[in-house]
């Protein structure tokens, strides 16, 4: 009965708290962005010229110049200089690394250079891992690496931020029919959420033809 109740309260947290951190993290930006920029906003306008809600249409504004910025090359060689900073502050360079390498790796820029999810076979086995092409061309890798028919995969580590980048003959690798935010979920979470309903429901017709 204890492993009834333990395993049913597992699985609703499991199911429960992606949804109330997510909302929490819009909740925690929406009364940060009212809170700092509201307030700043009523100190420069007259009291009848403040609306409720101004400093969350305020924070989204400011976000989103930032990213139209950071489309600069001026603006990304400054950034760049200014997180030396956090870089090579003791302490700080650890936390502030980690929560880069987090962020970079789920952001619209990473994602363009994975160009295509695929399995890469280890060595003589028949084992698979899941990995990301970051670069096909001969001509962009490093001159030592310049082999022919070789690209470089990119290897996430489960449950892990970081992973291996290696340099593999083509002849290694097997395309693989996924998405890139579902392979990195499903490669993230050590295949625990599975293959999405979607693709399970693509892949039922080829199995009833084979």
């Amino acid at each position: 009965m204890l492993a009834f109740i333990s395993r049913n309260i597992i699985t609703g947290l499991v199911a429960i708290l992606p949804v109330l951190l997510t909302l929490y993290l819009l909740y925690w930006f929406a009364v940060s962005a009212e809170s700092l920029l509201g307030g700043l906003i009523q100190a420069l306008l007259p009291d009848h010229w403040y609306w409720p809600g101004m400093g969350l249409a305020a924070g989204l504004l400011v976000v989103f110049i930032t990213g139209l910025l950071m489309n600069a090359y001026l603006v990304q060689r400054l950034f760049a200089k200014g997180e030396q900073l956090f870089y090579h502050t003791p302490l700080i360079k650890s936390v502030y690394r980690a929560i880069r390498d987090f962020f970079d790796y789920f952001s619209p820029t990473t994602k363009k250079e994975f160009q295509q999810v695929v399995a890469v076979t280890i060595g003589d086995t028949d084992m698979q891992v899941i990995g990301f092409v970051t670069q096909a061309e001969p001509a962009k890798l490093p001159k030592d690496f310049r082999e022919d028919d070789c690209i470089i995969v990119y290897l996430p580590l489960s449950y892990m931020i970081g992973g291996y980048a290696v340099l593999i003959p083509r002849s290694r690798v097997r395309p693989l029919d996924m998405k890139i935010e579902e392979a990195m979920r499903f490669t993230l979470t050590a295949g625990i959420t599975g293959t999405p309903p979607a693709e399970q429901k693509k892949k039922q017709p080829h199995a009833k033809q084979e």
